[in-house]
């Protein structure tokens, strides 16, 4: 996929997690030197050492699925499957990532805006698997609880669609990214599982 996505909106989620990194960077640092200065451990800095990581991996995972994306440049599927293992490693949601392949940043980006999307229809965790053949990708996600709002989903078909909430803003994003890029999404859904073709 060679299309680059630099909306307004991309560029500037671009520019909120650069600005951020860097803070987050310093204050990772920080820690490290004040372990090596012989603080001792305590569950207080193990906190501090989970949250830091936890929102650097947030960070990143961000400045691919809602920053500017170039159809031109690739991103490892190392760095991806890194970026997973943060954000979901020791979460109640399970992410298999499993095209063999490096994506564009443009695939990468639809893929974790996607793979957001399916998020919000697990409420109490579960797994989302995520393929890929030949430009063909599809995700599905089980688990216990299976939320599924037609209405929201449907905004993926359609340009106006219901009014969302700044948690959904995953929909409208991920629905502009396939009207740019000409991907039709297919949704199918049962009590335990969601699933999305594009």
């Amino acid at each position: 996929m060679s299309i680059d996505l630099n909306d307004t909106a991309s560029l500037l989620g671009s520019r909120i997690c650069h600005d951020l990194i860097s803070p987050l960077g310093a204050i990772s640092n920080g820690v490290e030197l004040m372990s090596m200065s012989g603080v001792a451990d305590s569950p207080e800095m193990k906190l501090i050492e989970e949250a830091v990581e936890s929102a650097n991996a947030r960070v990143r995972f961000f400045r691919v699925a809602l920053g500017a994306a170039s159809g031109s440049q690739m991103l490892a599927r190392s760095e991806i499957l890194r970026l997973l293992d943060g954000c979901y490693g020791g979460g109640r949601t399970v992410v298999r990532w499993s095209p063999p392949s490096d994506p564009s940043r443009t695939e990468a980006k639809t893929a974790f805006l996607a793979l957001m999307c399916m998020e919000a229809a697990l409420p109490q965790g579960g797994e989302v698997s995520i393929s890929a053949d030949r430009g063909n990708w599809q995700l599905q996600a089980f688990g216990p609880a299976v939320r599924y709002d037609p209405d929201l989903w449907s905004v993926l078909t359609r340009k106006n669609g219901q009014a969302i909430a700044s948690s959904q803003v995953q929909f409208a994003l991920l629905q502009e990214v396939f009207e740019a890029t000409g991907q039709t999404p297919l949704v199918g859904h049962s009590d335990s599982a969601v699933s999305l073709r594009y």
